[in-house]
């Protein structure tokens, strides 16, 4: 670990530390500079454009669509027209959803605190010109390059730019390097670079961008789509072959293969994955979370366990002292002490906000001053001859008093103890330690409040299975109080961070059992999800600290708070920018609901792909003429699977998910549902055909009658679970049913799409069609029985 330093302040510093610049030169730098671009907060319209159009399948389609409308007739190029609407529809959407997030994303974006006219001010990046005279504090981002003025403590979290995570102590005079984080301490600098000229320009995005690989559904969808591609291959060679064996004619030949090859393309999958993704992160946004991995939709999904702080997630993030209690023999300077110290801080955080509005005064010029440190938990000043120390009571002696801050410890208070000494801190630039010979001043006690949903939010988590670990600096008994008020079971009781295990196999063993760990460091944090993520839960992190930081980096779903630092708020997946923990269970519903209902229209899509496979190896490599034309599946694909998946994908839905075994749970699906599909349409076409002689018009009409009405079916068995949810699926397909029936009775349809006028005959050949189909998949599985088939997906 790099070294700390104490920073000595008997000279005030703006003696040494220029006073920044005035408003005036600042104005004529960005003038001559021009502003700067702000820093993309989402993806770009370009690449929105390039994901919904440039894809390996609309390259499969357009290929398709110029041969069918060089060599065949242009009404079985329709699906040209499907392709360039779902574009267009994904375009649409992802670029309102763009717009939304940069809405939000603004309320959360990086800013500096720059001296202008010697008086603080919070710019973003890109009004930030060279000469700035910038304020660190911890959690701050450094938006521009710079030299290093004057430092208190400061230790920067460099691993955004050289991977290594030990934070490095610097003086002045160091380069300090935008992108970098304030891990600990305070410190001021110089600008020398911004914009493009320097590390700002880059850093946007990159914690989060490498933090994770790929999640499982998205492996999931790449593996399926290349076993797509893979079967595509040398099924459309195999009936290329055939189709060059019988010397069949080219007008033929092209319809022929195009039929096949478009069936096998999940067209509309990759469009609707992206545009409900996008969607919901429009969703979640009107909640007040802003996404900033598309993943963590996935995740809220996933996870079991998520592990939080106490303060500012189950209560409320402000302070107040409720009592004071002074040692005997120090008089008043308890009070005083605490006075100065509050308001002379560099740095002045939630507790010693809390302490100067009990205790206001003046500032004062410091003889020394230690900033406080998550990592030692304690803060130092040295003013008048005396040093004071303000820290957890276990490092400084309490004398009579640790009985009371025991008490008020086990009573969900935080407590924190004030010693005083004639010995300075040291200034040799080791470690920081306490100096010798402290003795009691008094104690001080600080309440916090429960938030108002906090006992209902968990409780969400405890019905739907998802364990609660609290993770906290206070003292275990403290955390421990708060944790039981909610409603979070107390296992084993709490643990002191201090006493982890260093063993992983014993760690593993101890957060199995345990949910509140007190008295824990940053680095232990980071541990302690590791232990669980090795365990195999999949762990969410909430946070809004620099403590926190390591967790959140550690964490499959990192959750921070809108009202936390720019460090913790930079690595987070998924950021609450109204600080509202209680939202959570309505975004981790959302996340559930996408998942599932994905899963299932996913089986829908595949489907068509088995169901064209089935053909291709059952009748097309047969001189018998194919039993669909392109536009047939064109139609029969948008009544029976692409307008259905788009409703179904974004409808309520209930039921478990279970993301392990994905591919499997969709092939287990599909395969028999595609090759009863199939089987329905070809013993139908060739009855119409070969025994009952009807027209080549007549007998494609039955196949496609066949193949949209089990395509209903299998709808009706995939998502009616539920009185309201069945009716209104049962409700969708008969509307879908009705345009149908309107393309069968209307002529200039009918023309269309080749289709004949429905006789008896033929209707009654469709239904024996369709009995036999669906009464393959009823003996296939209960998967396939309305009712069971929704649970079984699930």
């Amino acid at each position: 670990m790099a070294a700390d330093s104490v920073t000595s302040t008997a000279e005030p510093a703006a003696a040494a530390v220029p006073a920044g610049l005035t408003s005036e030169e600042a104005a004529r730098r960005l003038a001559e500079r021009g502003a700067g671009e702000p820093l993309a907060s989402s993806r770009s319209y370009g690449s929105i454009v390039r994901a919904n159009v440039f894809t390996v399948f609309n390259l499969i389609l357009a290929v398709a669509g110029a041969a069918m409308l060089v060599f065949g007739s242009w009404q079985d190029a329709l699906f040209l027209g499907i392709l360039v609407s779902n574009s267009a529809i994904g375009i649409t959407q992802e670029v309102r959803a763009k717009r939304a997030l940069d809405r939000l994303s603004a309320l959360v974006v990086p800013t500096a605190a720059v001296l202008r006219d010697g008086e603080p001010q919070h710019l973003p990046r890109e009004e930030v010109v060279v000469g700035d005279l910038v304020v660190l504090q911890p959690g701050d981002q450094l938006v521009a390059d710079g030299e290093l003025e004057s430092s208190e403590g400061l230790l920067l979290d460099e691993s955004i730019l050289t991977g290594e995570s030990v934070s490095v102590a610097h003086v002045p005079g160091d380069e300090l390097r935008s992108g970098a984080f304030v891990a600990e301490g305070t410190g001021r600098y110089t600008v020398t670079a911004v914009g493009t000229e320097s590390y700002a320009a880059k850093v946007t995005g990159e914690a989060r961008r490498f933090r994770h690989p790929r999640s499982p559904l998205e492996r999931s969808m790449n593996r399926l789509l290349y076993t797509l591609v893979g079967a595509m291959v040398p099924l459309g060679l195999l009936l290329g072959y055939s189709l060059w064996e019988r010397e069949a004619p080219v007008r033929e030949a092209v319809t022929t293969s195009v039929a096949a090859v478009v069936t096998l393309v999940p067209e509309g999958l990759i469009l609707l994955v992206s545009l409900t993704f996008a969607l919901s992160a429009v969703r979640m946004a009107r909640r007040g979370a802003l996404t900033q991995q598309l993943n963590a939709l996935e995740s809220l999904a996933s996870v079991d366990v998520v592990c939080l702080d106490k303060t500012g997630t189950l209560t409320d993030p402000e302070l107040r002292v409720t009592d004071t209690v002074t040692a005997d023999g120090a008089g008043a300077s308890l009070e005083r002490a605490l006075s100065v110290l509050a308001a002379s801080a560099g740095v002045r955080n939630t507790t010693l906000r809390a302490i100067g509005e009990r205790f206001p005064g003046e500032a004062r010029a410091l003889d020394q001053e230690v900033p406080f440190s998550s990592r030692l938990r304690w803060s130092g000043m040295r003013h008048g001859g005396t040093t004071y120390v303000l820290g957890a009571p276990e490092l400084l002696p309490l004398g009579e008093l640790a009985g009371k801050a025991e008490a008020e410890a086990r009573a969900g208070r935080r407590v924190l103890a004030l010693a005083r000494t004639a010995e300075p801190f040291a200034e040799d630039g080791t470690e920081r330690r306490l100096p010798a010979g402290l003795e009691p001043v008094g104690l001080v006690v600080l309440a916090e409040r429960l938030r108002e949903h906090a006992r209902e939010t968990v409780a969400f988590f405890h019905d739907q299975g998802v364990r609660l670990k609290v993770l906290s600096g206070d003292r275990p008994e403290t955390v421990g109080a708060i944790a039981a008020d909610v409603g979070i079971p107390v296992e084993g009781g709490p643990v002191d961070g201090r006493e982890l295990p260093a063993d992983s196999a014993a760690l593993r063993a101890l957060v199995r059992e345990r949910s509140v760990i007190g008295r824990i460091s940053p680095d232990d944090k980071r541990r302690v999800i590791e232990a669980l993520t090795d365990d195999g839960h999949y762990v969410a992190m909430v946070g809004d600290g620099v403590n926190d930081v390591p967790g959140l980096k550690a964490a499959r779903l990192a959750i921070a708070q809108g009202s936390g630092v720019q460090m913790a708020r930079s690595v987070a997946d998924l950021v609450l920018v109204r600080s509202d923990f209680e939202v959570v269970p309505a975004l981790v519903g959302e996340g559930r609901r996408i998942l599932r209902n994905l899963q299932r229209v996913t089986k829908l899509f595949v489907s068509k792909a088995a169901f064209a496979a089935f053909l291709i190896l059952s009748i097309g490599i047969t001189p018998t003429a194919y039993p669909l034309l392109p536009r047939h599946l064109t139609l029969g694909a948008s009544l029976a699977i692409g307008i259905p998946a788009f409703f179904l994908a974004l409808a309520p839905s209930a039921g478990s998910f279970q993301l392990a075994g994905f591919l499997r749970g969709v092939f287990r699906f599909a395969v028999p549902a595609g090759a009863a599909v199939g089987f329905g349409v070809l013993s139908s076409y060739l009855a119409a055909l070969q025994v009952f002689h009807l027209s080549l018009l007549e007998a494609r009409t039955v196949a496609t009658t066949v193949m949209v009405v089990v395509g209903w079916y299998l709808i009706i068995a995939l998502e009616g679970s539920g009185k309201l949810r069945g009716a209104a699926v049962v409700t969708m397909c008969l509307l879908l049913a009705a345009a149908y029936v309107a393309v069968l009775l209307v002529p200039f349809a009918r023309d269309f799409f080749a289709l004949a006028a429905p006789s008896p005959g033929m209707i009654l050949i469709a239904a024996g069609g369709c009995l036999v189909a669906i009464g393959g998949l009823v003996a296939t599985s209960d998967e396939f029985i309305p009712g069971r088939g929704a649970a079984a997906a699930g």
